[in-house]
């Protein structure tokens, strides 16, 4: 098949358009956006063109004021819940220096020597910047930075966000006497947005039920027993009632038995009245305290029979 100009135009533009996901890594902001400096308007090419608060861009070692001529160390970091790496840009808009330092993969903007980027992807960069040799006044600075989901594409995925700050001129800052100046870090960004969670609707609603499940559950237990408990102490004292109105109350009981069967009696009753208090004081479940108030009941329910059988009269049927 013969080329033809136009065919051979046509496939070179195809050839362009499918390379442009190549080059269009997701490492790092470009210089600009069309005719718009990325340092001043944002990385519109990434996470829908406009900067988003789940990423928090920071920058530490900041001075308060400059010296002239000093260099600072500043330190750029991005955080993202779930993108670890990413790229940036930075500038002074030309009043400093910055000093690329290939160990920190970070190299000069291509296309702006005012500006400083990354080489390839990554977090925490150590950038000098050196003031200018003359008081010019105070410099501002702008850094964008972008967190990317490493697919090397520009999508929905990669997100960004922009910092301004200012250095004030030497003795511009306002520092109160005895005060030093010290350094600054400052970030942009949402913290927040670093450990929110995904709500999944169906593990709510399983952890709803649950807690539904939970709460008959604990509830049951509490009206049975408690319902079971007070049957029991009614049926003691009925029993009590039946023996005193048709058996003529309980039969006697001999004082050399009954004496050490009090003392018995009494020691497990007082043992038990402790323990029950201390469930109450250590705010022990409420099961504790049922069963360990039931078993003191029963031990002075106890001391009591033997004091009632001590007093009983003896009774013809136990003469014979």
């Amino acid at each position: 098949m013969r080329l033809t100009v136009p065919r051979i135009i046509m496939a070179l533009a195809c050839v362009a358009l499918l390379a442009i996901p190549a080059f269009g890594s997701s490492g790092g902001p470009p210089v600009s956006n069309g005719a718009d400096p990325t340092v001043e308007f944002g990385c519109t090419c990434h996470g829908g063109g406009t900067p988003s608060t789940e990423v928090i861009v920071s920058i530490s070692g900041v001075p308060q004021a400059y010296t002239t001529g000093e260099t600072y160390n500043l330190t750029i970091s991005l955080q993202h819940e779930s993108n670890s790496e990413g790229g940036f840009l930075m500038t002074d808009f030309g009043v400093g220096s910055f000093s690329p330092l290939e160990e920190q993969h970070t190299r000069e903007a291509e296309d702006n020597p005012d500006a400083i980027s990354q080489s390839k992807p990554g977090n925490d960069w150590i950038v000098p910047w050196t003031a200018p040799s003359s008081d010019i006044g105070a410099i501002h600075f702008s850094l964008v930075g972008n967190a990317v989901n490493g697919d090397g594409s520009f999508d929905e995925g990669d997100k960004w966000n922009i910092l301004t700050f200012s250095i004030a001129a030497p003795d511009g800052a306002m520092v109160s006497e005895g005060e030093e100046l010290s350094m600054r870090t400052i970030s942009v960004g949402d913290y927040d947005e670093l450990f929110k969670q995904e709500v999944d609707p169906e593990a709510v609603k399983a952890a709803e039920q649950k807690e539904l499940a939970d709460s008959f559950f604990d509830q049951g237990n509490l009206y049975y027993w408690t319902t079971f408990s007070i049957l029991l102490v009614a049926a003691v004292f009925q029993g009590e009632f039946y023996q005193r109105k048709f058996a003529g109350g309980p039969d006697n009981l001999d004082m050399r038995l009954a004496v050490p069967q009090a003392i018995r009696r009494g020691l497990l009753f007082v043992a038990l009245s402790y323990f029950f208090f201390w469930t109450l004081e250590n705010s022990k479940p409420w099961g504790w305290n049922l069963l360990v108030g039931m078993l003191a009941l029963w031990a002075g329910y106890g001391l009591y029979r033997t004091y009632a059988q001590a007093k009983a009269p003896l009774k013809v049927e136990q003469m014979l």
